[in-house]
C-alpha cells in the first residue's frame, strides 16, 4: 500500500470524514521521484466542530504520526467542518509555491 493509500486509511478511520482529498504534491517540491514526501489533505468531519484550528492540526499530525516518523516531510492541511467547507465554497484550496526549492514549472 502507498503512503497516500495509509494516509486516507488512517484518516477515514479516525474522524468518519464527511469529505476527504489526500493530493500528492511531491512532484512540486525538489526531491526525487516517486518520494511521497509532500502531501495537501482536505479533511472534513464533524468532529472539529468547537476544536481550534491548532487542535484540528495537532489530532491529524498525532494520527500520522508513524509515517512522519517515516519519511513524511511536509502537510498542508485543511481540517473544516462540514458547515465550513460549504462556506468556502466546496474546494480545496490551491497550494502556493515551494519556498524551499521547488521544481521549475
Amino acid at each position: 500500500m502507498n503512503r497516500k493509500a495509509r494516509i486516507e486509511e488512517a484518516l477515514k478511520d479516525a474522524f468518519d470524514p464527511t469529505h476527504l482529498e489526500v493530493l500528492d504534491e511531491s512532484h512540486m517540491h525538489s526531491v526525487p521521484a516517486g518520494a511521497e514526501s509532500h502531501f495537501k489533505i482536505l479533511l472534513v468531519s464533524e468532529s472539529f466542530a468547537d476544536k481550534p484550528l491548532v487542535a484540528r492540526h495537532r489530532l491529524l499530525n498525532h494520527t500520522l504520526s508513524p509515517e512522519l516518523e517515516g519519511g513524511l516531510h511536509a502537510l498542508a492541511l485543511h481540517t473544516w467542518t462540514p458547515e465550513e467547507w460549504f462556506a468556502k465554497g466546496g474546494k480545496v484550496p490551491e497550494s502556493p509555491p515551494c519556498q524551499g526549492g521547488s521544481k521549475a514549472g
